[in-house]
């Protein structure tokens, strides 16, 4: 009588591809059952781990939170001009007039005020503000401000403040980089159901935070007032080159009608200040800090400090199940 060995009976399972059948036993829902209640007790046995990680997230947090600066925030409260609107009104009564010679005369009031709101959020519009007020070191070399003295605090690893320079060792501030500085500070948005717009700036200081927010109306509506200007200009001298080159009497009136239209808003331009945007409620300066929420921000870290001890655990104890079962 000839046996066969257990070894070579199992090569040729495997060879077969056949798997192995595992004995009768425990259900898989009861095993899991089993592993959920370890990893419970062994998350209790070891929940002094848990309880480092807190107290150390927690003392971090607070050292973390203590160390950031305080930063202000100035709001002003805009609408859109009167003088938008009576542009707007002589767009629909000319409109028609300048499409048959060529000319657009440009779109509503509110159109007008979500255009100067894209655009005082723009690259090239920020690097004229920040060169015209000279507001570089206010925007890359500041890192803080002193409430009692009501000064800015000079980053002095970055800028020299006797000799007016930046550090020999810093590459001094690119346009694009005070450009993102800028624009980060700055919020502004619209209230879709009163049409109001709100035009925020934050910084470290609530005077310079109300400064800038007023700086940017008045540079926003002395841009979009040139800008008018320029047009209506370059619409009057095309008007005038066509009045000879037409015959028909009709069309000559017509382009006077349309030069008398563009140099009313020459004039509007000219004598309004408040051009685009209305300031409701001017920008003032704030007595209390926007941010940061320290209190928010270490029970944020404590929390995520506990977690993370949790999960150190349930990693361990699945790498210490992992190993006893090979």
């Amino acid at each position: 009588m000839s046996y066969i060995s257990t070894d070579k009976t199992e090569e040729k399972i495997k060879a077969l591809g056949a798997k192995k059948v595992e004995p009768e036993g425990l259900s898989l829902r009861e095993r899991d059952d089993i592993n959920i209640w370890e990893l419970l007790s062994y998350i209790r046995k070891k929940s002094w781990i848990i309880l480092v990680v807190t107290l150390v997230s927690a003392g971090l947090s607070v050292f973390y939170a203590l160390s950031l600066p305080n930063i202000y925030k100035s709001t002003a409260i805009l609408a859109p001009s009167s003088n938008s609107a009576s542009l707007s009104k002589l767009s629909g009564q000319f409109g028609g007039l300048a499409s048959i010679a060529g000319i657009n005369l440009g779109g509503n009031s509110e159109n007008k005020a979500i255009f100067a709101m894209q655009i005082i959020k723009t690259w090239p519009f920020l690097e004229k503000f920040i060169t015209e007020n000279n507001i570089q070191l206010e925007l890359y070399g500041v890192k803080g401000w002193d409430k009692k003295t009501n000064k800015l605090i000079i980053n002095d690893e970055l800028y020299d403040i006797g000799s007016s320079r930046w550090k020999e060792n810093v590459e001094e501030p690119s346009s694009w980089k005070l450009y993102k500085n800028l624009n980060q500070l700055i919020e502004i948005s619209q209230d879709e159901k009163t049409g109001l717009i709100y035009l925020s700036v934050e910084y470290f200081s609530p005077k310079v935070a109300k400064e800038w927010t007023s700086l940017l109306i008045k540079s926003i509506n002395e841009f979009m007032r040139e800008r008018d200007k320029h047009d209506a200009t370059k619409k009057i001298k095309y008007l005038e080159e066509q009045i000879p080159k037409t015959s028909v009497r009709e069309m000559q009136t017509v382009f006077f009608q349309l030069i008398e239209e563009q140099t009313k808003t020459l004039m509007l331009a000219e004598v309004s200040e408040e051009y685009v945007f209305k300031i409701l409620s001017e920008a003032k300066e704030a007595e209390q800090k926007s941010k940061p929420k320290r209190a928010l921000l270490c029970v944020s870290i404590t929390i995520l400090g506990a977690t993370l001890g949790i999960f150190v655990l349930v990693i361990r104890f699945l790498f210490k199940k992992n190993n006893l079962n090979t």
